[in-house]
């Protein structure tokens, strides 16, 4: 009796941990290739149901470190959405399963792609030390159609990690490393315009150009064509071509639009370079329209987007954490089979279910932890927001300052857009000159919409705007 169940816990405990390697073509590849596509193309639905599907096929076969590369896509979904706190916890759900993995490929692709969050998060330093993870790891790798995919990604990411180093020597080495990797010329148009910010501007053309071509010959409308007519776009308005970089803009808008459901974030960085373009041709109008185009928006959008996103996630996270209610179960009745038999099996199930316990608690305290980071910040963050006019402002604005707009709000329901970030700004201390040059308008202007929100406030004229405004919380 002892030795079938014996046979029964081997065979258990095997299937559980299998040769990750042998997927690679059937389960990695697929998933990783269909993945990039949904990616680049914005299509933000079809991507989740993907991982969803393969996810679930990898706990029917028991292929955990599928599991984890799911984990990684959805998490890197989450960081070009500036969904940082989403993304670091289905991080931390990857790197506990991969902690036991004996594939160096698979976490090649998790240090790669934390390294990218820690970079958003402006971690420079760690971002290099877990992008140098990554390579290690893949240099341990054997070779494959997937390993080159990855080392393309991880040689792209070193080099734009040692241009902000100020290794320009270095940065530009492992860019022309991604170069010859590269199968779709995006890597091009990263060299241009690098070489550009620390070269020269005609070496730079030549790269851009290069990489533009490739991209009208490849008729993809994605989001590396997106990021290339930016770049082209910014270069055209360096050289004072202010048509032809309109006719870039413009096209990167329309890309923008197709791929925005996974890149919502690149929309102001094309409003940007647009206001920049009409403020240098001297239309403060077109200027000021899509800069408050852009945010009235994004703040109709933006937080119905994130709530979308969010519910996918914990969607997501709600299913795994029911395969894996599902497994224990299944490991808990092998451990009750062999109890005969295995006292000492029972020790080990007790502490492995230990280590999860605290494992879990660290996730949240690591969570916690990351939100109070972001949060430090985020003052700072706001008001170079505002200097900088960025369309992005309000968004973060009613982040740091929650319910801040909503009382507002309640006071006067009927304030327009342009209105709340002025309030927002009164609230930061911004005196009418400063407003009026980052609003670029005139201080006549500032002091008529000062006069205008005092009537629509009900602010008494003996009370000091700004004293108004810091008495609400």
């Amino acid at each position: 009796m002892v030795r079938i169940l014996l046979f029964v816990l081997l065979i258990l405990l095997v299937s559980c941990s299998p040769d990750s390697r042998k997927y690679e073509k059937n389960f990695d590849i697929p998933l990783m290739k269909q993945n990039e596509e949904f990616r680049l193309a914005g299509e933000y639905d079809s991507l989740v149901n993907l991982n969803k599907k393969y996810y679930r096929k990898a706990e029917e076969i028991g292929y955990k470190d599928g599991k984890a590369l799911c984990y990684i896509n959805l998490a890197q979904v989450n960081m070009s959405l500036e969904n940082y706190q989403k993304s670091n916890i289905l991080f931390n759900n990857a790197q506990y399963i991969l902690k036991d993995s004996d594939n160096s490929l698979h976490k090649a692709i998790f240090y790669n792609n934390y390294s990218r969050l820690n970079f958003e998060l402006g971690r420079v330093d760690k971002a290099f030390e877990y992008n140098k993870e990554a390579l290690n790891h893949i240099e341990k790798s054997k070779n494959s159609e997937l390993k080159k995919a990855v080392l393309y990604n991880i040689c792209l990411r070193q080099g734009i990690y040692y241009s902000h180093k100020k290794k320009y020597h270095s940065a530009l080495e492992y860019l022309h490393k991604a170069r010859a990797l590269d199968e779709d010329g995006i890597v091009g148009s990263v060299i241009g315009d690098y070489i550009y910010m620390h070269r020269n501007r005609d070496s730079a053309y030549k790269y851009i150009t290069r990489a533009y071509n490739r991209m009208i010959e490849s008729k993809k409308v994605d989001a590396n064509a997106l990021n290339i007519h930016t770049v082209m776009g910014e270069y055209y308005m360096a050289y004072g071509e202010y048509d032809k970089a309109e006719k870039e803009f413009l096209t990167a808008l329309e890309i923008d639009k197709k791929t925005r459901r996974i890149f919502a974030q690149y929309t102001k960085y094309i409003y940007n370079d647009l206001r920049s373009l009409y403020a240098s041709t001297g239309d403060k109008e077109k200027a000021y329209f899509y800069l408050s185009a852009y945010t009235e928006a994004k703040n109709k959008t933006n937080t119905a987007l994130l709530a979308t996103i969010n519910q996918d996630m914990e969607s997501f996270i709600s299913e795994a954490k029911n395969d894996t209610s599902k497994h224990k179960s299944k490991v808990q009745w092998v451990v009750f089979l062999s109890l005969a038999g295995f006292s000492m099996l029972a020790i080990y199930t007790w502490r492995i279910i230990n280590t999860l316990r605290r494992r879990k608690a660290a996730l949240k305290s690591e969570a916690e932890n990351l939100k109070n980071r972001i949060n430090d910040n985020r003052h700072e963050e706001i008001i170079e927001m505002a200097k900088r006019n960025d369309p992005g402002f309000l968004s973060s604005f009613k982040e740091v300052y929650p319910g801040y707009i909503e009382q507002i709000l309640e006071i006067n329901p009927g304030l327009e857009n342009s209105e709340l970030v002025f309030c927002a700004m009164l609230k930061l201390h911004f005196s009418s000159k400063e407003i009026a040059n980052y609003m670029l308008v005139q201080h006549r202007t500032i002091q008529q919409k000062k006069y205008r929100i005092r009537k629509k406030m009900n602010i008494p004229t003996e009370t000091d705007i700004y004293v108004f405004f810091d008495n609400i919380s």
